[in-house]
């Protein structure tokens, strides 16, 4: 017997069974880090960057959010949720965009690949949007930062 959650006794992929479980407050915060360049943070302009495809961060947040919800659509054993709350702030530090991603649910299964799908694609949506101006832009580290509600909360230390 396979000890891998995914995979079932002949060794095939299968979707969880959550039906037993119970449903609970689940949270989960990830983080991603795009290096922007010196040439892109010197168009911030207050705490947002526009580009002739329009306002930088702002799109991406639009963007991750509707990442987040379409998640089990894109990883294919994730289950379908209707998040309850969906927040995403990016924050500009030195020559780096940090986008952080909080999603929440009450439900049977947590939400952890939601919000690091919405940190990601709005990562992904941050490059799109200044590749024109430069493409010295490095997305880097994309990392669960906490989760709770589930089996086992989980908090990243540095």
């Amino acid at each position: 017997m396979s000890k891998l959650s995914h995979i079932d006794d002949r060794q095939r992929p299968r979707m969880v069974d959550v039906g037993d479980k119970t449903a609970t407050d689940r949270e989960a915060h990830a983080r991603s880090i795009v290096r922007l360049g010196p040439a892109i943070v010197a168009e911030l302009d207050g705490d947002e960057i526009a580009t002739k495809k329009g306002p930088v961060f702002a799109t991406a947040i639009i963007a991750g959010v509707m990442a987040a919800k379409k998640t089990h659509e894109l990883i294919p054993f994730c289950h379908p949720l209707g998040l309850e709350n969906c927040r995403i702030t990016i924050e500009v530090d030195g020559d780096n965009a940090v986008i952080d991603c909080t999603c929440r649910v009450h439900h049977k299964t947590g939400v952890e690949m939601e919000a690091l799908t919405g940190a990601s694609v709005a990562a992904l949506t941050v490059y799109d949007m200044c590749k024109a101006m430069s493409h010295d832009i490095v997305i880097g580290e994309t990392r669960l930062i906490a989760k709770s509600g589930g089996k086992q909360d989980f908090r990243h230390v540095d």
